[in-house]
C-alpha cells in the first residue's frame, strides 16, 4: 500500500467517485491511494512537467495500475474528458489553482466535483468558483508539519459570497476552529511587521492597504 501525506489524506476523504482527474499529480500518489482504498475506480493523472510525468508513469507501473490510471502530459484541465466526475488540484498556490480553473472551465461541461487544496491565498479560488457557477459545499484547514493548508470542496451550483466570505471562506467563517485562529493570527503577525516597516515609507497607499487588512482580520477574530 502506498503512503501519502496528511494533507492528501484529508483530500482523499472527499473522494467517493468513479473517475478522478488529479491535476499536477506529481508522482500519482493520490490516484494510487484512492484506488487502493476503493474511493475511486479509475483515474487520469495529469502533469505538465516531464519529470513528474515520468515519475507518475513509473509509480503506476510499480503498483500495477497501468490499466486503471492513465498518465497524461498536458497543461491544467486539458487532460480532462467527459468521463471524469471528480477533479483534484493539490499542492499549489491559490492564484495558480484559480488560473487553471479559469483557463480550463470549458472542460467542466460534465460538472465534476472539485476538491482543491491551496498552499496559500485561497481567495482567487473562491472568486473563480463563484464566477463559473460552482458552490462551496465544504472547507477544511489541515496542518501538515508546520504549514496550514486550505481545502475547498465545490459542486455545481450558485453562490453569492461577500468580501469576508471570499477572503476567509464561508464554511470556515461559520465554524472557526483552533486552526482558523492559528492561521489568521500568524497572518496578523506578519502583516504587523510589514506595517512597521512601511510606517515611514513614501508609499502610503501600501501602508494603508496593509492596515486595512489588519483591521479586517482583527474584526473576524
Amino acid at each position: 500500500m502506498i503512503q501519502i501525506n496528511k494533507r492528501l489524506m484529508k483530500v482523499s476523504e472527499y473522494l467517493n467517485h468513479h473517475k478522478l482527474a488529479d491535476i499536477g499529480s506529481d508522482h500519482a500518489y493520490l490516484p494510487i491511494y484512492a484506488i487502493q482504498n476503493g474511493l475511486i475506480k479509475e483515474a487520469i493523472a495529469g502533469e505538465v512537467v516531464k519529470g513528474p510525468f515520468l515519475a507518475a508513469q513509473k509509480n503506476t507501473k510499480l503498483y500495477g495500475m497501468n490499466e486503471l490510471i492513465e498518465v497524461k502530459l498536458g497543461d491544467g484541465l486539458e487532460v480532462v474528458d467527459d468521463t471524469i466526475d471528480a477533479i483534484t488540484i493539490c499542492g499549489m498556490g491559490g492564484p495558480l489553482i484559480a488560473q487553471i480553473i479559469e483557463e480550463g472551465k470549458h472542460k467542466l461541461t460534465g460538472h465534476p466535483d472539485l476538491i482543491l487544496q491551496a498552499n496559500i491565498h485561497a481567495l482567487p479560488i473562491r472568486k473563480v468558483l463563484q464566477s463559473i457557477g460552482y458552490q462551496i459545499v465544504d472547507e477544511q484547514l489541515i496542518k501538515d508539519k508546520k504549514h496550514i493548508y486550505e481545502i475547498i470542496v465545490a459542486k455545481k451550483g450558485e453562490m453569492d459570497l461577500n468580501e469576508l466570505e471570499l477572503k476567509f471562506g464561508p464554511k470556515l467563517l461559520a465554524n472557526k476552529n483552533d486552526l482558523f485562529y492559528e492561521k489568521w493570527e500568524r497572518e496578523l503577525e506578519s502583516l504587523n511587521k510589514i506595517s512597521k516597516q512601511l510606517e515611514h515609507h513614501e508609499d502610503k497607499n501600501r501602508y494603508n492597504e496593509i492596515n486595512q487588512q489588519i483591521l479586517q482580520i482583527k474584526e473576524v477574530l
